[in-house]
C-alpha cells in the first residue's frame, strides 16, 4: 500500500465515523433545492478530509463538491465528495458514502471509497488489484442483458432528467432490473465487485465517481464519460460489467 493510499483510507474513515455519528440526528441544511439538499455536514466532513490530507500532502491540490484547497497549481490533486448521497443521508436512508480520488496529471491514480453504515472500504491503485476490506474484487460474469441489473440515476436538471427517462424506457425492458440508489460512487463501487452490471446517468460531477472510476475499470469493466456543455468536470456517464453492451 502505497503512502499516499493509507492517508485516503484514513481520511474517508475518520470522515466516515463523523457521518455515522451524526446520523439521523438535527441536521443543519444549507440549502434546499428542488432536486438537492446541501447540509452543513458536507462541509464539516470535507474540511475534515482536506485537514488530514493537505497536513501529510501540502503541496498538493483538493477539489471538491464544497469547493478548493491548497496548492492551485499542483501535479497532484485530491478529488473528494464529502458524502455521495446526501439526500439519502438526510432522509435517514444508510446508503451513502465518502468518495476519495487522487489525479496525477489528469490521470486518476488512487481511489478509496467508504460506506461508513455498512463498514465497507473499497480501494484502488493505478496498477493494482481493487479490494473490499482487503479481498480482491472483480466485476460479475453476466454478459447478457436479460440477466443483469443495473442501477440509474436522474440529475438535477429538468432537461437531464428528461434525457434519463427516455434513456431508462429503452434499457429497462431489457434487463432484469433495475435500481435508483442515490449514490453514483456507490454504483460504481457495486460494479467493481459484482453487485450490479451497469450504471447510467445523464450529468454528474467529477467528484462522484473519480475513486469508481478506477475501481471499475481495475476490476474488469468499463466506463464511458461524455463532457457535458454545461460546465467544467460535468459529465454524462455510462458504466458496466466489461461484458454487455446497450448498443
Amino acid at each position: 500500500m502505497s503512502q499516499h493510499l493509507d492517508i485516503a483510507i484514513v481520511a474517508a474513515k475518520k470522515a466516515g465515523e463523523l457521518l455515522r455519528e451524526n446520523y439521523e440526528t438535527e441536521l443543519v441544511v444549507d440549502a434546499m433545492h428542488d432536486h438537492d439538499i446541501k447540509l452543513n455536514l458536507d462541509v464539516q466532513s470535507q474540511d475534515l478530509i482536506t485537514d488530514i490530507l493537505l497536513t501529510e500532502c501540502p503541496d498538493h491540490a483538493l477539489y471538491g463538491e464544497e469547493g478548493m484547497a491548497g496548492n492551485a497549481d499542483s501535479d497532484w490533486q485530491w478529488v473528494v465528495d464529502p458524502i455521495d448521497g446526501t439526500v439519502n443521508y438526510f432522509y435517514g436512508i444508510p446508503h451513502f458514502c465518502v468518495s476519495i480520488a487522487l489525479r496525477h496529471k489528469e490521470k486518476i491514480v488512487l481511489g478509496v471509497i467508504y460506506d461508513p453504515m455498512a463498514d465497507e472500504l473499497w480501494s484502488v491503485e493505478k496498477d493494482g488489484r481493487p479490494t473490499l476490506n482487503g479481498r480482491e474484487i472483480q466485476t460479475s460474469s453476466r454478459d447478457q442483458l436479460k440477466d443483469t441489473v443495473m442501477t440509474i440515476g436522474f440529475s438535477k436538471t429538468k432537461e437531464s432528467m428528461d434525457v434519463g427517462m427516455e434513456r431508462y424506457k429503452n434499457i429497462a425492458y431489457k434487463v432484469r432490473k433495475t435500481r435508483m440508489l442515490g449514490s453514483a460512487a456507490l454504483a460504481l463501487a457495486y460494479i467493481s465487485c459484482g453487485r450490479l452490471d451497469a450504471y447510467i446517468e445523464e450529468s454528474i460531477s467529477l467528484w462522484d465517481v473519480a475513486a469508481g472510476i478506477l475501481l471499475v475499470e481495475n476490476a474488469g469493466g468499463k466506463v464511458e464519460l461524455t463532457p457535458l456543455s454545461s460546465g467544467s468536470e460535468q459529465y454524462a456517464i455510462v458504466s458496466t460489467n466489461g461484458k454487455i453492451s446497450f448498443d
